[in-house]
């Protein structure tokens, strides 16, 4: 039988490892490894919503938080979002999560989540959680704060995407969320030529941050974009 878009996402997730080199005071954190539950629910949520081999339009983050996709191991989706929306509980662990707060929010006017979810596939270039040490603890970190992460990870980055892509992506139009993710993802678009256009959308944990008061706007525009 042929291998489903959750058969195949799955799949990437289970494989999910970075093995190569990060600058002094960098750390990978994979979620799949730190909590056996992060697997559990994860693989429910595909089966849900990914349960069959439609093509999907593409939107690409950053990099997971700690306390959003780095803990359910779903994209923008914190334990609270994942239980109240997409009925999946999870026992282990409870997040909140800005980013998730605002995706949720376009996702009830997009329509509904399975109806978001059977047109659309989120997720990162770098599809693990960078942290970095800072004044004795760890704190998120994007894989575009320090040029030699950037160079350490840049050819894990072009591989991860690609493999999204090969679950039947749409190339001829990316999201990507975030001007300056955007810029990165350029650079890896020339080197390897996945995207036909780039279409920019502002980041959620950005419009939460310092837009909350036009955060309508901001999510009619996504609709916009992602329907056409």
């Amino acid at each position: 039988m042929d291998k489903t878009f959750a058969d195949k996402v799955i799949e990437i997730n289970k494989n999910l490892q970075y093995s190569g080199n990060l600058p002094d005071d960098f750390q990978v954190l994979n979620p799949y490894l730190d909590n056996p539950e992060t697997m559990e629910v994860m693989q429910k949520f595909y089966h849900k919503y990914y349960n069959d081999s439609h093509q999907r339009k593409f939107i690409v983050g950053i990099n997971p938080s700690r306390h959003g996709a780095g803990v359910t191991g779903v994209p923008f989706t914190d334990t609270k979002r994942l239980e109240s929306v997409c009925g999946i509980k999870m026992q282990s662990a409870h997040t909140h999560e800005i980013s998730s707060v605002f995706v949720y929010d376009m996702i009830a006017d997009y329509g509904r989540a399975d109806e978001f979810y059977r047109d659309i596939y989120i997720n990162s270039p770098f599809p693990l959680a960078i942290v970095r040490k800072s004044k004795g603890s760890w704190i998120n970190a994007n894989y575009y704060d320090d040029k030699a992460l950037f160079n350490e990870v840049k050819d894990f980055m072009i591989d991860t995407l690609k493999k999204h892509i090969s679950l039947n992506l749409d190339t001829s139009e990316v999201f990507i969320l975030g001007k300056k993710n955007a810029d990165f993802i350029s650079k890896l678009n020339q080197e390897a030529h996945l995207f036909e256009k780039m279409t920019v959308l502002e980041h959620p944990r950005y419009i939460q941050q310092y837009k909350l008061k036009e955060k309508q706007l901001y999510i009619d525009k996504y609709i916009l974009a992602l329907k056409k």
